[in-house]
């Protein structure tokens, strides 16, 4: 194989591995589960005959939306205690 096909397949998986990366941590992925994750609970609830379900549907999905913060603070304390 040639040096430019090599440098070739590592610049088109590089641009794959960004791609995904950057759908991993997009707002929009995010807002997709958490509608997801509503609509799921919300019929879950109804199901069961859950009083309130549309208000208590809030409950986990506002859970993994405060799952996927990064809470800058934390995260520098806990890399200079992991790593100096």
């Amino acid at each position: 194989m040639s040096l430019q096909k090599e440098v070739n397949l590592i610049k088109k998986r590089n641009k794959k591995v960004e791609a995904d990366k950057a759908w991993e941590v997009s707002l929009f992925r995010k807002l997709i589960i958490a509608i997801m994750t509503y609509v799921i609970v919300v019929i879950f609830l109804y199901l069961i005959d859950a009083p309130n379900y549309w208000l208590n549907a809030l409950v986990p999905t506002a859970g993994f939306l405060l799952s996927t913060l990064s809470i800058p603070f934390i995260k520098r304390w806990w890399i200079k205690n992991k790593y100096g």
